[in-house]
């Protein structure tokens, strides 16, 4: 009888042993699943570099009347930690980066840089897991591109992000985001989760964003390899110094998919319900004007629009690294100087460190808008970056950044501007290898 039940026993776990881990589900943020399954231990660094750039455009104009830019020389002093850990019951992962940087022209854009990842994910008991989820970031400069993380295990392109901004202020945001994941069987499981986030600008020129977001969604595993699932989101946001707010709605069918052991593939569709309202300006008929002593008037704007909320990402993960593509159109807050709009983002990148002592890190991305808030009218950038590191001995590496971005409009002929930052330079780390942290 004991024979019986062990052969039982090994039948029933040869199928587990042998299946794959479920796949990442993206509506939930998460990052691929191949991507945290193994630690990464915490290492500080120091980057020292010469920087140049092009596009040093703060918020003024020349006595021509045409924007300020200038280009200069700097140099930069960049550190950080950057890892990822894994206790019995709990996983933490970081992404830290300050840096001081001056130049030797537009001293205006003379700035000190702080950005943070971390996310946590604990679990309570074998059917419920808690995760919370933190960006932030205190920058002049634009931000970069919200790429992958190989410490960090969610996917930060899906959160807010002021990653367009178009001038070089100072702006500072955070985003937090918090989610619990009740697993009723191996096949079901629900998830409840809600965020709040913010953004604000020096300049008063600009408006900045408070948000707030709560969501719900149901998961079934139909195989091994496979989940779908239906989930509704409800995101709130509201700009300072002007009195707009958007409330969205969104309602998807998601899909999650392990093709291989490396290769998967997560997405959501479904259609958003967008309500603005936004205290617009209008003239006064002249009688009325004349009566009171008054040209102008204020309204309030409401308006409601249906469209799709979609968003795919298709990723391949190797043993040092990860390439994906990833796109989906939605509503966003924005930039700072246009308000609530359309928007369609794809992006795509690789992150990779397998190449003897060498790593590379390459990003693209498109983001189009249309702004159906204060200022009616399309715009959209075209960014792209690449940086690599050499190990030139011990915990030393030489590195090089190149990141440019094509502002585009065709509605407003003097967004149409290009930008680009180059920057060259040593970085000390306590690991031999260097670090995936850009």
């Amino acid at each position: 009888m004991f024979l019986n039940r062990l052969l039982t026993l090994v039948v029933i776990a040869i199928p587990c042993m042998a299946q794959f881990a479920g796949p990442a589900i993206l509506s939930r943020g998460e990052a691929p699943a191949e991507m945290v399954d193994a630690p990464i231990s915490f290492r500080p660094y120091l980057d020292v570099t010469t920087v140049y750039t092009n596009g040093l455009a703060g918020l003024a104009v020349t006595d021509q009347g045409a924007l300020a830019a200038t280009t200069g020389y700097g140099v930069e002093v960049a550190g950080g930690i950057a890892g990822f850990h894994m206790w019995r019951h709990t996983r933490v992962g970081l992404q830290y980066r300050g840096a001081l940087r001056h130049y030797s022209q537009g001293t205006y854009s003379d700035y000190s840089d702080q950005s943070l990842l971390l996310g946590v994910i604990h679990q309570f008991s074998r059917h419920a897991t808690f995760s919370l989820q933190q960006s932030a970031g205190m920058s002049t400069l634009p931000t970069g591109l919200p790429g992958l993380a190989s410490t960090v295990p969610f996917d930060p392109s899906i959160t807010y992000r002021p990653n367009t901004d178009f001038f070089d202020n100072r702006t500072v945001f955070a985003v937090t985001q918090a989610d619990f994941v009740l697993q009723k069987s191996a096949r079901l499981s629900f998830d409840v989760g809600g965020a709040g986030f913010l953004n604000r600008f020096r300049s008063t020129a600009l408006y900045g964003v408070t948000g707030a977001s709560a969501r719900g969604d149901v998961q079934y595993r139909v195989g091994r390899r496979t989940t779908i699932g239906t989930a509704y989101a409800f995101n709130h946001f509201s700009f300072n110094r002007v009195l707009s707010s958007t409330d969205y709605h969104t309602f998807s069918g998601t899909l999650a998919s392990r093709l291989s052991k490396r290769l998967e593939i997560s997405a959501y569709g479904g259609v958003g319900r967008a309500e603005t309202k936004i205290e617009q300006g209008v003239p006064i008929d002249p009688v009325i004007a004349a009566l009171l002593g008054v040209s102008h008037s204020s309204q309030i704007v409401h308006s409601i629009i249906w469209t799709p909320n979609v968003n795919a990402r298709l990723s391949r993960t190797f043993h040092h690294g990860v390439a994906y593509v990833s796109g989906g159109r939605t509503i966003t807050p924005g930039n700072g100087l246009f308000l609530t709009s359309k928007t369609n983002t794809v992006l795509g990148g690789v992150t990779y460190t397998g190449v003897r002592h060498s790593s590379l890190t390459t990003q693209v991305q498109y983001m189009g808008a249309t702004s159906i808030g204060n200022i009616l009218g399309n715009y959209a950038d075209v960014s792209a970056g690449i940086s690599a590191t050499r190990e030139i001995r011990s915990g030393v590496s030489a590195l090089l950044a190149v990141n440019a971005t094509q502002y585009q409009s065709g509605s407003f002929v003097n967004y149409n501007h290009l930008i680009f930052n180059v920057s060259a330079g040593l970085r000390i780390s306590t690991e031999s290898l260097p670090l995936r942290v850009w």
